[in-house]
């Protein structure tokens, strides 16, 4: 059951970025700097259980995959990094080289949570994966037509359709589909073209 409370955090200026776990009962959040915070509901008041401090420049965008409990991370540094539980409170970050020479700017989780977008100053997207035989995430580039800052991204419920908006006052809608990790996806209202970044 979703709590109504207000959350104080009045020792931070402000609080750019933030996500919810799938219950509701913990918080992650960035104060404005290289930083992720996590704080868990106990009882009624909300209490510190992990600094997440990998990054080296201000965190700019978090997403919590709701059913594998992994938190993805990118930040002005231009790289992504996964992070995932090995026990309460424990979290073990991943590198995910995104390739890009601007800033991070926005991560989603694709609905399947098998892939993940990030959105960049590059005028590109970034589709990360994780590539089972080399143990690491791979990330592939979604760049043309694209001209300007990526600001918001966000999945279809397939987790092969991308949606984008941008800074040039337009929003993309390409194919995410990546064939290393899928089957032919089925055609969505969008067509039936698969091509990755079509």
């Amino acid at each position: 059951m979703p709590v109504k409370d207000t959350i104080n955090f009045e020792e931070f200026e402000c609080i750019p970025v933030f996500c919810f776990s799938n219950d509701m009962k913990r918080l992650a959040f960035s104060p404005n700097n290289k930083q992720v915070h996590i704080y868990s509901l106990a009882g009624s008041e909300w209490k510190l259980e992990s600094t997440l401090g990998e990054h080296t420049e201000r965190v700019t965008g978090i997403d919590w995959a709701p059913k594998s409990n992994r938190i993805v991370t990118c930040a002005e540094d231009r790289n992504a990094y996964v992070w995932a539980e090995e026990s309460p409170g424990e979290w073990k970050p991943s590198l995910v080289l995104l390739r890009i020479n601007r800033t991070a700017t926005k991560v989603k989780w694709s609905p399947k949570e098998d892939k993940f977008a990030v959105g960049s100053g590059n005028k590109a997207i970034c589709v990360c994966y994780y590539e089972v035989g080399n143990n690491w995430w791979v990330s592939k580039h979604i760049k043309k037509p694209i001209r300007s800052t990526v600001l918001c991204i966000d999945w279809h419920p397939s987790s092969t359709v991308l949606a984008a908006g941008a800074s040039d006052f337009c929003v993309r809608v390409f194919s995410a589909s990546i064939k290393e990790i899928e089957s032919k996806p089925t055609p969505t209202g969008w067509g039936s073209k698969i091509l990755f970044g079509s």
